[in-house]
Formats: structure tokens, C-alpha cells, sequence
């Protein structure tokens, strides 16, 4: 185990290698210049050509990019533009919300997800499989942001039950701002547990068909033993697949989500920093997100071995 572990760790810097190197050309190939944008509309172009010194934006690219890759190895993300603080601060400061909106997103995205897919294996062909599958086809079909719009103009503004928008006064305790998270976790969640609900119906009709259940249910077995015990511990394995990157997944659709309903988190620092082409955020952001990525794919390898004792690394 040990020895997996420092192999796949030692592939994970490879790959975060390689999205240094697209972010950093990505960053750089965007139409705009981030010390004009900076100065605004009535600065000279010696204003302009002072600032991108003061910011190396005129060394050549590779002295750029050695540059960037010091700092990463130091686990310096650098200094924002704007903000004139460090990346991995700014990043600090808005990760509380966007953590905790994609883990009732996922936790919204299972309930709704596993037992509907068990359900509707366990029902197969009948009226409740075939309900399940429709309303799996049409909730991946409908994009969150207007899901969260729906919601804020029937449960935040019409009923008062939840609020329109933000993240509630800097003197809010936890449960306060959950409850400003409570529609845009269902906005985030609803799209995603059709993903969890077909991939666990279609590994839960692969199990069911194997010897062992029948035998289970030849035995006389209850039929929810059956379907609990036998069936869905042995097709864990693809369902803990689809949870972790639905994970991810939620991790980078929290910026549209962030955005709608006006949350001060980790998306909506992205997108400020797109728009101010400040480099330094975009790039550290989009390396957290990635390195987030990978450590979630590892997570759910790790737990295989839990779930099936059968599997060794």
C-alpha cells in the first residue's frame, strides 16, 4: 500500500507539472493586458510599461514561467494584483463557503442519487424505473444556473423561506450560513445526482445478475437484505467512482452557482480575477482546484480497499 501510495503521489506531480504549464500559457494567451486593465482607460503607456516591469509581465515567457515554478515549489502561490495580499490568503478567507456548499451539494446529490438508483434497479422495467430514468434524463438536462434562479424567485422572494443572496453578516454563526446555502447546494445538487442515480442503477443491475444473489434470494433472504447487503456492497465500487468526481465536478461548478446567488467564495474570487487578468489568482486558483482534483481521485482509489476487501495495491 505504502508503495502505491508514493507512486500515485509521484504521478500526481507530474500532472500538476503539466497544469502549471497550461495555466500559466493560458493565463498568458488571453486577450488583455492586466496592467492596463489595472491603471484603466487614462493611463499613458509609460504608466503601463512601469507597472509591467514592477510585475516582470516583460521578462520573456520561460523566465516567467522558472520564476512561477519557484514560487509553486516554495508553496508560494504569489501576490494578488488587485488585492495586494497573498494568493493563498485570499483563497483561505473564501474556502470556508465554497467548501461547505459543495458537501451539502454532494450530500443533496446522494440522497437524491443512491436510494432512487437502488430503488429503480431493484424495480427493473417497471413504472418506478422507468420514472426514475426520465426525471435522471431531465434533471441532467437542465442547467444549475436556472434551477437557482427558479428557486430564488419561488422560495426566497415570493415565500421569504430562504434568503435571495450572500452569505449573511460577518457575525453569523454556522447554522445561519448554511441556511444561505440551503438553495444553491439543491441548484448545485439536483444536476449532478442524475449522474450518481445512473451510474447506480446500471452497477446495481450488473450485480444483481450474478450467482450470489440469486443464491441469497434462493435462501429466502428478505428482499431489502438482498439489495442492501449483498447487492449494493459490491457495486460500490463504480458508485464511490462517480461520487468523487461528481465531487470535483461540483468543486469547479460552484462558480457559476457562487456567482448567481452572490457568494463570496471561491468561484466568485475566479471569476473577479478572470475579468482584472490577475495572474497570480487565476493561476493559484485553478492549481488548488487541481491539486483538490487529484487528492479526491486518490481518495476514492484508497477506498476501494475498504469498500472490497478483495482489492490489493
Amino acid at each position: 500500500m505504502l508503495v502505491y501510495i508514493v507512486r500515485r503521489f509521484a504521478g500526481m506531480m507530474v500532472v500538476m507539472l503539466l497544469v502549471a504549464m497550461v495555466v500559466f500559457v493560458i493565463a498568458r494567451v488571453v486577450p488583455g493586458d492586466p496592467a492596463a486593465v489595472m491603471l484603466g482607460s487614462s493611463a499613458t503607456p509609460e504608466d503601463i510599461a512601469a507597472l509591467r516591469g514592477r510585475l516582470g509581465l516583460d521578462e520573456p515567457l520561460l523566465t516567467q514561467f522558472l520564476l512561477y515554478l519557484g514560487q509553486i515549489i516554495r508553496f508560494d502561490l504569489g501576490e494578488s494584483i488587485f488585492l495586494n495580499r497573498p494568493v493563498a490568503q485570499a483563497l483561505a478567507e473564501r474556502s470556508e463557503l465554497t467548501a461547505l456548499l459543495t458537501m451539502m451539494s454532494v450530500g443533496i446529490a446522494m440522497l437524491i442519487g443512491l436510494p432512487i438508483g437502488i430503488l429503480s434497479a431493484a424495480k427493473r422495467g417497471g413504472l418506478i424505473d422507468q420514472t426514475a430514468v426520465g426525471l435522471a434524463m431531465l434533471a441532467a438536462s437542465i442547467p444549475s444556473f436556472w434551477i437557482g434562479l427558479t428557486l430564488i424567485k419561488y422560495l426566497a422572494v415570493d415565500h421569504a423561506w430562504f434568503p435571495v443572496a450572500g452569505y449573511g453578516p460577518p457575525e453569523a454563526d454556522l447554522m445561519e450560513r448554511m441556511r444561505h446555502l440551503v438553495l444553491p447546494a439543491i441548484a448545485l445538487g439536483i444536476p449532478n445526482s442524475a449522474l450518481i442515480l445512473r451510474f447506480t442503477r446500471t452497477s446495481m443491475l450488473d450485480v444483481m445478475s450474478n450467482d450470489y444473489v440469486r443464491t441469497a434470494r434462493a435462501k429466502g433472504l428478505p428482499p431489502l437484505v438482498v439489495v442492501l447487503k449483498h447487492a449494493l456492497r459490491n457495486a460500490m465500487i463504480p458508485i464511490l467512482t462517480v461520487i468523487g468526481l461528481t465531487t470535483a465536478v461540483m468543486i469547479a461548478g460552484a462558480i457559476v452557482t457562487e456567482t448567481v446567488f452572490g457568494l463570496p467564495g471561491v468561484g466568485n474570487l475566479i471569476v473577479s480575477a478572470v475579468l482584472r487578468r490577475d495572474y497570480p489568482v487565476i493561476q493559484g486558483a485553478l492549481l488548488v482546484v487541481s491539486a483538490i482534483y487529484v487528492l479526491i481521485n486518490l481518495t476514492v482509489d484508497l477506498l476501494y480497499a475498504v469498500v472490497d476487501p478483495r482489492v490489493r495495491y
